[in-house]
């Protein structure tokens, strides 16, 4: 069976900011999409993330800090019942859809570590990871559309609904849509087995970060670098 017709689990944070390092998760969330496409179980949650969420990110989400603080669960056990609900999905074999995973899922782990929680690559015990990311899939399989790539962009693209952007539930959901699209679009990703995509992904994703930190060092910073690992950034 074609990992496009199975199941799969999606998953979506909204944050403080885009600065895996420093920035906080605020809501988030992992449903799970049957094989007909339609959501069979979500979970979601609505974090205090510990600091004020600017009003930029407010602006794209709609979670004021006044909101988060009223309403939302404490970040340190929020955290991990996130990873422990992703952990639970990866270790049954279902693929975990999430666009740019390299942002989420890095951004996932520095919470974990601040909050001195069992990170999600450790509670796998060396099971295999299987990651589908559609930005990375979509770079791979179509690499000279010009155009944006966000999740919107791609939704618009391949005829994916996607009626609530920026709602954590509806972002998942339109990301493992718009990634069945693109496998049924593109053979060179849809008729790879789910036990290689992710190393397609692993290597893909390494040649895009080599190709773009090439064009910025050609057109705008010498000394630009751009993080090659997928879909986790090490902690250094």
């Amino acid at each position: 069976m074609s990992w496009i017709t199975g199941p799969m689990v999606a998953f979506d944070l909204e944050t403080t900011g885009t600065d895996i390092e420093s920035d906080r998760v605020v809501t988030a969330a992992v449903v799970a999409i049957d094989s007909d496409g339609q959501v069979s179980k979500e979970r979601t949650w609505l974090l205090d993330p510990g600091v004020a969420i600017p009003p930029q990110a407010e602006a794209i989400h709609g979670i004021s800090t006044n909101q988060a603080r009223a309403h939302g669960t404490q970040a340190g056990p929020a955290i991990k019942e996130i990873t422990e609900a992703l952990a639970l999905e990866l270790c049954s074999g279902t693929p975990l859809v999430v666009m740019n995973a390299r942002y989420d899922l890095s951004l996932l782990d520095r919470e974990c570590q601040r909050y001195g929680i069992e990170l999600l690559g450790e509670r796998l015990r060396e099971r295999p990871v299987r990651v589908i990311d559609p930005l990375v899939l979509d770079k791979h399989a179509d690499p000279y559309r010009k155009g944006r790539r966000t999740l919107q962009a791609l939704c618009e693209h391949y005829g994916v609904t996607l009626d609530d952007a920026h709602n954590a539930v509806a972002d998942a959901v339109a990301a493992a849509r718009a990634a069945r699209r693109m496998g049924a679009w593109h053979s060179s990703i849809g008729s790879v087995a789910l036990a290689d995509l992710h190393e397609l992904q692993v290597r893909a994703a390494a040649e895009q970060a080599a190709s773009l930190q090439s064009y910025l060092r050609r057109t705008s910073n010498p000394e630009a670098i751009v993080e090659s690992a997928w879909p986790v950034i090490p902690y250094r």
